[in-house]
């Protein structure tokens, strides 16, 4: 098992965005020195607690200053970029990164986001959109001569050498491309489905364990349609984690921090208004008004001594069927950055051996994750 990062990036309103940018760059600079494997980072554009609608530009910053972390949005929300764009400027990030880039992808949740971009996220366009732009992309970064493609969203043409010198030439440095990451949050998640397809990372969102273990049956679905075996290494979950070095001190810091505040204030109300709060459950005869921040950190969290969180991970593993990585949640300690820089030093060094061991077999016939 390795651990990576998974942020938002996560604000508080309060935070100007300059700081909050800060804040997350000192975070990357942290994982990369404790020997994290990889960072991602998100696109949004019209929530305040998720602040940050570029994550490229937070990523070209991080990458001039880290040395091994792997770094990728997760990801660029397709529908609200031009393929032939987002294709070119990932290409060239790529270049920078000296091939540390990741390119996670999304389809967008947000209905405000949709609202923004006229959108119809209700009727599933973003999940089109997303496939559709993906697509493109890919053949702009193929060896394919020239085409013209004309779908339901985007017009694009990959056009001839024109005037003996003119012509596409931009391609990433990782050939054929980047590591391609999608998220997911549903039971039965298009974007799951499509990694699944195309042999792409998974990525599960912080949902109850249990319930999460049900994202797998969607990749093996979509490996089904294109003949592929799925192997759960390449399998990353999202989870809340905070360690210290008493689970009083870990519970105190979590739930009375930064982390317990943004759940309270943000991510609870959210999935409440989505209809999610079921997905953090451990049984459905719980109200949804006992769905609180301590509920999630007793029920869903991975909070305590390195003790406590390494046998808490075991059951995790344990109840999804095995996965590959663990994706901390990233929370803004700017307040605190001490406790935070203590959680994630000790879940590298004192947590990690204790799990380093849980990894799946892989199974025969299995293809490597689209490269």
């Amino acid at each position: 098992m390795e651990f990576g990062y998974f942020s938002m990036p996560s604000h508080p309103p309060e935070r100007g965005l300059k700081a909050g940018h800060d804040w997350d760059l000192q975070t990357l600079r942290w994982l990369d020195e404790l020997g994290f494997t990889e960072a991602w980072i998100g696109e949004h554009h019209t929530a305040p607690w998720e602040p940050h609608p570029s994550p490229d530009l937070l990523i070209a910053q991080a990458l001039l200053q880290t040395k091994r972390l792997r770094i990728g949005p997760g990801g660029f929300l397709l529908p609200y970029h031009h393929p032939a764009e987002l294709a070119n400027r990932v290409a060239m990030l790529d270049h920078l990164s000296e091939g540390r880039l990741m390119f996670g992808v999304a389809a967008s949740g947000l209905p405000s986001d949709w609202k923004m971009f006229n959108v119809d996220g209700m009727s599933g366009d973003n999940r089109l959109m997303t496939r559709e732009a993906l697509d493109i992309i890919l053949r702009l970064w193929s060896e394919e001569p020239s085409f013209h493609y004309e779908g339901k969203y985007w017009k694009v043409d990959k056009p001839e050498t024109m005037f003996g010198f003119l012509k596409p030439h931009i391609r990433p440095v990782q050939l054929p491309h980047p590591p391609i990451g999608v998220a997911g949050l549903s039971k039965n998640s298009d974007t799951l489905k499509l990694a699944g397809e195309r042999g792409f990372l998974p990525l599960s969102l912080n949902l109850n364990p249990a319930y999460v273990g049900s994202h797998w049956d969607a990749v093996e679905a979509g490996a089904k349609k294109t003949g592929r075996t799925p192997w759960r290494g390449d399998w990353r979950l999202v989870r809340e984690v905070f360690v210290a070095e008493t689970d009083e001190e870990a519970w105190k810091l979590s739930v009375g921090g930064m982390m317990g505040r943004m759940m309270g204030e943000y991510f609870l109300p959210l999935l409440s208004n989505f209809g999610f709060l079921e997905y953090l459950k451990h049984s459905p005869e719980v109200a949804d008004s006992d769905v609180t921040p301590e509920y999630c950190a007793k029920h869903n969290w991975l909070v305590g001594s390195p003790s406590t969180v390494a046998e808490k991970l075991a059951k995790v593993y344990e109840d999804c069927g095995g996965f590959g990585q663990i994706l901390v949640f990233g929370f803004d300690y700017l307040e605190k950055p001490e406790a935070w820089r203590t959680s994630l030093g000790l879940l590298q060094e004192e947590v990690l051996p204790k799990v380093k061991h849980l990894v799946p077999p892989r199974p025969a016939g299995h293809l490597a994750a689209a490269q």
